[in-house]
This record gives structure tokens, C-alpha cells and sequence, in this order.
């Protein structure tokens, strides 16, 4: 296994820089996921790790030893792409022994780990067909066994399930992470898939327009978002923000949105914000619907319904701004529904208008 460190990595094409002064250790046996919306460098970031990318700048390093100015073959990592990249002329057998062969090691030792890890992933059944009678999932699976076989140091997989099916992508993310217990492998793996990311990661690195913006575990992440774009990022439906007036910070305060009669909260929820141009952040659960008047509830009206099944989305209006609320099913059936909305003081978030990031209470 590896240890892996990046420091001061930068990247240009051209005169477009994609990767801007990225810092980041991952280490020995730990499975990070880099989270990010298309073009925001997180491929290019892993490609570099893999030497499939030179830098422009900084260095990496895996195991204590500098790699930046190595070839991808002397890295002594494996990748594993998104298209499944499987020669169509060989068996599943002689493409997962493929990089054996090109070490030229012995055909019984080729043969061993071939066996080895094709019933680790339970593959063996499927040794002597070819891959165009293979579902997706198997597929992907070989994808996994050819680079594993060589027991790299690391295992390097770009959105590899990203082409299957919603019901094959939950099960592959299920194989990827016992894999990963399985093997205490040092694994990073490139998504714009929340869902993949929160459950998948030890840590996951958020990035955007080649920075990272907040690197930390699942929970870390979706309970204290280091900025605006973090907080809108991660989690589904988005965090609800909106502009806010604070007045007063005694016993209570009010947060007020836009003409909106005003939330009362504890006065201790919002002393750290001291007047600045405040945006307030609140999850959909933290959002709270109510059928009768309770204290500190403003009284408005459904304006939209969204049934999940386990759950509803119900939509209201709160001085201009819309809000969402995660309600338990059946809450209300559509639009036009009188309802008292108040929100959960504990869990809401405030943002620098002006720079997007946390204004965190101390402590």
C-alpha cells in the first residue's frame, strides 16, 4: 500500500490553468473520493497521480518517493477508467492476466493470481468468455481484477461505474468498498456522484475550478460545508440559501428573509455574525412544517409537492424566497396548503454574502 502526497500541484493547458496550488496527502490504506462537477480538475488531478498527466508545477509523491518526472509504468499503480477498455479478441482470463504478461512473468504465476482474484470478485465462472457476453457489471469487474492483479500500491479508478445502470451502480458501489476492506488498499476514486462519494469515502475532497474547496469525512462534509459551494454541492435536494437580516443577538434574535415576519432563534445561534451581509443555509430537514400554529412558526402556503416515497419535498414562500422542506409522506397533498413553517436553529449554516464562506460559531 501507499502513501500519497501532492504538493503545490499545479497544472496548465495552454494558458488555462486547471489544477491551482492543490495540497493533499492521502494516506496509507485510505479510500478518497475527489467530488466535483465536470471540468473542475479532479480527473486531471488523479491522471497526474497516474503519470497519465505531467504537472507544470509541485511535486508528487507515493511512498515517500518523488514520481512527478516518472512514466505511469514506474509508478507501480493501477488505474481504472470509466469505459471498461477490455481487448474484445481475449477471454476474461488472458485480459486480466494481460499486465502479468507484460512483466513476463511465469504461467503458473499468472495463472495463481488470475484465480486469486478473479474469485475475490466472484468472477470465476467467467474466465473463458469473451467480453461481449458479459452484462456491465462483469465487465467492470474484470476492469477492477486486471489492475488488481498486479497488487499495486494504489488503485486509481475514474467514475468506473458511471455507464451502468442505477440498480448495477448501487451493487458495484457495495463490491468497490468491500474490496477496499477486504484489501486495505490505498484507493482514490474520481465521481460528480454525491451518492457514490458519501458512501464510498473515508474523506472526501470536494473541488472546484482546480481548488479544493473542503477535504473531510462524509459526515464533516454535508453537516459543515467550509463555503456556499460545498454546502449546494453535497446533498440532494441542495441546501436552501437565502439572504437574511439578523436583529438582535440577546436571549433571541430574529432571521429575517426578505419581508417575512422573521424566525426567532437564540441570540446565541447568531452573535459570532457581528452585522456582516449574512446568506443563511438550511437543509431540507432541518426545514420544519407544522399543520397548527407553534412558537416562532410563520404562517404560509405550499406552493409546490414533490412525493418520494419514503418521503416528500413540499416547497413554500417565505418573504420571496422559496424553501424546502423534507416532510414525512402524504404531508400535504399539493399546492395551497396553509402551513406554519420554522426552521432548526441548531442546524442552520451562515455564509459571507460576499465570499461565500462559513461564518462558523467558535467552538
Amino acid at each position: 500500500m501507499a502513501r500519497i502526497e501532492l504538493a503545490n500541484v499545479q497544472k496548465f493547458f495552454g494558458s488555462v490553468q486547471v489544477l491551482k496550488d492543490v495540497n493533499l496527502t492521502i494516506e496509507d490504506g485510505e479510500f478518497v473520493v475527489m467530488l466535483g462537477q465536470s471540468g473542475c480538475g479532479k480527473t486531471t488531478t488523479l491522471r497526474a497521480i497516474a503519470g497519465l498527466e505531467t504537472v507544470s508545477s509541485g511535486t508528487i509523491t507515493i511512498d515517500g518517493r518523488e514520481v512527478q518526472d516518472l512514466k505511469a509504468g514506474d509508478r507501480d499503480i493501477a488505474f481504472v477508467f470509466q469505459s471498461f477498455s477490455l481487448y474484445p479478441h481475449m477471454t476474461v482470463e488472458e485480459n486480466i492476466a494481460f499486465p502479468l504478461r507484460a512483466v513476463s512473468s511465469s504461467r503458473a504465476e499468472r495463472e495463481s493470481e488470475v484465480k486469486e482474484v478473479a474469485r475475490f470478485l466472484g468472477i470465476e465462472r467467467l474466465l473463458s468468455r469473451r467480453p461481449s457476453a458479459l452484462s456491465g457489471g462483469d465487465m467492470q469487474r474484470v476492469a477492477i481484477g486486471r489492475a488488481l492483479v498486479r497488487r499495486p500500491k494504489a488503485l486509481l479508478m475514474d467514475e468506473p461505474i458511471g455507464a451502468l445502470d442505477a440498480k448495477l451502480r448501487e451493487q458495484m458501489r457495495a463490491e468497490i468498498k468491500r474490496l477496499h476492506i477486504a484489501r486495505n488498499s490505498t484507493s482514490v476514486y474520481v465521481t460528480h456522484d454525491q451518492v457514490e462519494a458519501m458512501s464510498l469515502a473515508d474523506r472526501i475532497v470536494v473541488m472546484h475550478n482546480g481548488v479544493l474547496q473542503q477535504v473531510g469525512a462524509p459526515d464533516e462534509v454535508y453537516l459543515h460545508p467550509a463555503n456556499l459551494f460545498v454546502a449546494q454541492f453535497v446533498g440532494s435536494p441542495v441546501m436552501n440559501v437565502a439572504d437574511v437580516a439578523v436583529e438582535g443577538a440577546g436571549t433571541d434574535a430574529l432571521l429575517r428573509i426578505g419581508r417575512a415576519e422573521g424566525f426567532r432563534v437564540p441570540g446565541g445561534a447568531v452573535a459570532h455574525l457581528n452585522g456582516a451581509a449574512t446568506k443563511l443555509g438550511i437543509r431540507p430537514e432541518a426545514v420544519l412544517l407544522t399543520r397548527e400554529p407553534g412558537q416562532g412558526g410563520i404562517e404560509t402556503e405550499t406552493t409546490n409537492v414533490e412525493p418520494l416515497g419514503s418521503h416528500d419535498i413540499v416547497d413554500v414562500r417565505i418573504g420571496g424566497e422559496t424553501l424546502r422542506a423534507r416532510c414525512e409522506s402524504g404531508f400535504a397533498r399539493g399546492e395551497g396548503e396553509k402551513v406554519w413553517v420554522s426552521l432548526d436553529p441548531e442546524r442552520a449554516h451562515f455564509f459571507d454574502a460576499a465570499t461565500g464562506q462559513s461564518m462558523r460559531r467558535a467552538g
